[in-house]
């Protein structure tokens, strides 16, 4: 029995020859075309939310960004982050393209689709590549999972503080982001 041919990886510089579509998001993960629905509106009110709770306390280090894209594997991925942030050295050296690696923060806002796997492997690529925190939101739990580059991992709920390491003792409380 003959074995069965791998499937062809797609390049990001095919991916970006794709046309725009505006019914569906598309990424590339790990060389696969992935299609993603547009997100609910109580989702972008998340991102928004979380943004402008970030903003403020990021000023002069980098830049608070919603739907960010980002490439962690140069030639075969291509992701957008819900909410990110991106200091400014790396910032400012890009000009065309896109980040070159996974922002210092990634924000993931879970969707009921999302599995644990999926965001584990997520997790793992982003820490992997340059994140230095990656949080997950889950607006069905009031909770935020924040995991550090060590890949340990902390939940906070109502009521509780979630720190943020990368702008020197700052927190923000889990009541602000979901209230």
């Amino acid at each position: 029995m003959a074995a069965l041919p791998e499937p062809l990886l797609m390049t990001v510089e095919q991916f970006d020859l794709l046309p725009e579509r505006e019914d569906v998001l598309e990424e590339l993960h790990w060389g696969h075309l992935v299609t993603l629905s547009r997100p609910p509106a109580w989702r972008v009110k998340l991102q928004v939310k979380l943004a402008d709770l970030l903003r403020p306390v990021s000023t002069g280090r980098g830049y608070v960004i919603t739907e960010l894209p980002f490439r962690t594997i140069a030639e075969y991925d291509m992701r957008a982050a819900d909410v990110a942030f991106v200091s400014k050295a790396r910032w400012d050296v890009v000009n065309e393209g896109y980040l070159a690696g996974a922002p210092e923060l990634v924000i993931e806002i879970l969707s009921p689709s999302n599995t644990k796997s999926q965001i584990r492997e997520y997790a793992a690529l982003c820490l992997a590549n340059g994140c230095e925190e990656f949080w997950v939101v889950a607006d069905n739990k009031k909770t935020v999972t924040v995991t550090d580059r060590s890949g340990q991992s902390v939940a906070y709920s109502k009521g509780m503080e979630a720190p943020l390491a990368l702008f020197d003792a700052a927190s923000i409380g889990v009541d602000l982001i979901f209230g």
